[in-house]
């Protein structure tokens, strides 16, 4: 029996990391999960320990070629932006992969704006709201800053899919879909890096850009393959959909961020825009996608915590709570608008009193009503003015039962579709180089999907 040709897909998200191997019908033959725990930075704070991340990668590959069922084809990664992987002349990282959520210096923030023309000004051109941290290119220049003897020894700055794929083909490269997202690198105007990058010379530590449907060969074990590039998380998630569907539609990328993608918004992001941490992708086409992030995923982790703590039992008993319009009811009549936060972008759940519920299943119904007040603000900001007819969800909450039927009560008029298979990052992966290992046509039904309707309900 012959080895079933295959595509490795390593998706590295915040908190978890996965491995999956598709066949050339795009489904799934093997896949494995894991959690590695953080360790602290130079200044003692907590980050993502790359040594292990490293391992992971390589440890995962070398089990993979072993496996005589299957033929390593391809190779591609998924993983979260932000985050720069700082190597030297030798090729080795030379600084820890920082947090995106680390603090930013404010008077090393005010320097950069006041040099730049205003934080107004920066955010229009680069499609990024002001973000510190979570604007990759100030990581760069902080460590230019703060830290020059570190920034001396850097030969390359590769976000974290492109070093992971440098991992194993040894050639550094940049990505597009990693330099537009939120980075504060990238003009949008212009098309090319932003006239800063080029004044601060950081220009001589990015390689080069290359597209995102490149390959490069590899050969470990005697097997070889290509790899590609990698692909920034959110924009690989857009993929499978752009593929299979023509009429304007949202796509909601759902893990510890909730991201709104609307590719059919053309729309220049404005000062509002940016100020409602709403801002421009870019498509692994090279094309701008109008976007929105909300920290739900985050938020929803914690507080479940909070709740199971509260009432005494194990989060796990989450996944299996069911939609209860009942409850949705009774807590929509009865809740306290005074108590709920007057910034939709704040969580209104984080200052409610755990005692005011009968218990953890009804608690629970309230968290998810609080985001999904969030949820609604956050998509509405991309579907204004466009002609979406659908959305879809991926990731996490597409598996959460009262996640999605609340989304169709505040959608009513939307066509509201959950991935069954919660894997679109991995898939979008394998895609942008289909034509370097599949020699299949793209089947036309790669997503499953699962419709929610609310006919009589009205919008949150």
């Amino acid at each position: 029996m012959s080895a079933k040709p295959v595509i490795a897909i390593f998706d590295i998200g915040k908190t978890n990391k996965k491995v999956f191997l598709f066949d050339e019908n795009y489904r799934i033959v093997s896949e494995k999960t894991t959690r590695l725990t953080e360790t602290i930075d130079d200044d003692g704070e907590p980050c993502e320990n790359l040594q292990s991340l490293e391992q992971f990668i390589l440890g995962s590959l070398d089990e993979i070629l072993k496996q005589r069922d299957f033929l390593i084809k391809a190779i591609n990664f998924s993983a979260y932006g932000a985050s720069f992987v700082h190597i030297d002349d030798k090729g080795e990282p030379v600084a820890p992969l920082y947090n995106y959520l680390k603090n930013y210096p404010p008077e090393l923030q005010e320097q950069f704006y006041n040099q730049y023309g205003g934080k107004a000004k920066m955010a229009r051109e680069t499609s990024s709201p002001v973000l510190g941290n979570l604007n990759s290119g100030m990581q760069l220049y902080y460590i230019k800053y703060q830290k020059p003897d570190l920034f001396a020894r850097i030969r390359y700055s590769l976000h974290l899919p492109q070093y992971l794929s440098y991992l194993l083909t040894g050639k550094p490269k940049a990505d597009i879909t990693s330099i537009g997202c939120h980075t504060g690198l990238w003009d949008f105007r212009k098309n090319r890096y932003h006239d800063w990058v080029y004044k601060e010379d950081l220009d001589e530590i990015f390689p080069p850009i290359v597209d995102s449907d490149s390959v490069f060969p590899a050969k470990a074990q005697g097997s070889n393959y290509v790899v590609g590039i990698g692909l920034h998380d959110s924009s690989a998630a857009l993929i499978p959909y752009l593929v299979n569907f023509n009429e304007p539609f949202v796509l909601i990328s759902t893990g510890t961020w909730c991201i709104s993608l609307n590719p059919f918004n053309h729309t220049p992001t404005t000062d509002q825009d940016l100020a409602n941490d709403c801002l421009c992708y870019m498509q692994y086409k090279g094309n701008p996608v109008k976007a929105s992030r909300l920290f739900a995923g985050n938020e929803h982790e914690v507080q479940v915590k909070r709740i199971a703590a509260y009432f005494n039992v194990g989060t796990e008993v989450f996944k299996s709570i069911q939609h209860d319009p009942a409850i949705i009811r009774k807590l929509k009549f009865s809740q306290n608008s005074e108590s709920a936060n007057s910034s939709w972008q704040e969580c209104a759940f984080a200052k409610r009193a755990l005692n005011d519920f009968a218990n953890y299943t009804e608690t629970y119904h309230q968290l998810m009503l609080d985001i999904m007040e969030q949820q609604y603000y956050s998509t509405s900001l991309v579907i204004h003015g466009t002609k979406v007819s659908r959305i879809f969800v991926d990731g996490g909450f597409s598996k959460n039962l009262v996640y999605m039927n609340l989304l169709a009560k505040a959608f009513p008029k939307l066509e509201i579709f959950a991935a069954s298979m919660a894997q679109a990052t991995a898939v979008g992966a394998a895609i942008a180089i289909h034509h370097c290992w599949n020699p299949k046509t793209l089947p036309a039904d790669i997503r499953e999907l699962k419709y929610y309707s609310a006919p009589h309900a009205a919008a949150i």
